[in-house]
């Protein structure tokens, strides 16, 4: 018997956690073959990323990134009807796999197994979202293919716009959120105390 999780979000203002479920997702693996897969791409591509990013960027992003794939997940599911698990954690890495795959396209990759294989990191972008994308398409469950989806083009798009856009403009965005929950604070909702 296959367990199925939902996730839901509530309107009381005394939650602390709307998207919590989503979040911890982000850590979610099916087996230790998934995690091991997982932290051995993200352990390949994590100088890259942090040397692109900064540390501190990185772990915004890498969060912001479950998050995102695991909501595309959801809603892919959703709309096939299919309540199966959703994990943020692939699509997480694909984030930084995709992220450092757009900036340095030319660098060259091996797959573990077959070293002496060779390909451009562009090119291996390329057949991965091909492949999720076919995936999807026809409802193949080898993998959460709307997840790895929502992560890759997240990440394409953070390195390409969301940098500008995002973390060089983020000082007026905290002072906002700092203002906004002093007077939520005030009104006896949503702040701490």
């Amino acid at each position: 018997m296959r367990r199925v999780m939902f996730t839901y979000f509530t309107s009381d203002p005394s939650s602390k956690a709307l998207c919590s479920p989503m979040l911890l997702s982000t850590f979610s693996h099916f087996s230790l073959f998934h995690m091991a897969a997982n932290m051995y791409v993200l352990w390949s591509f994590s100088s890259s990323i942090v040397s692109l990013l900064g540390c501190e960027q990185f772990m915004a992003v890498y969060l912001s990134a479950g998050v995102i794939s695991t909501f595309v997940s959801y809603v892919a599911k959703m709309a096939t009807g299919r309540f199966e698990p959703s994990l943020g954690a692939s699509g997480a890495i694909m984030t930084v796999l995709a992220a450092v795959c757009t900036k340095m396209p030319e660098a060259k990759l091996a797959i573990i197994f077959l070293p002496m294989f060779t390909f451009t990191a562009g090119n291996a972008l390329k057949a991965i979202i091909a492949f999720d994308t076919a995936g999807l398409a026809l409802g193949w469950r080898l993998f959460d293919h709307a997840a790895h989806l929502g992560g890759a083009l997240f990440g394409m798009w953070y390195v390409t716009y969301g940098h500008e856009l995002i973390w060089k403009n983020r000082e007026p965005l905290v002072k906002a959120w700092h203002e906004m929950r002093t007077k939520n604070a005030g009104k006896g909702g949503g702040g701490r105390s």
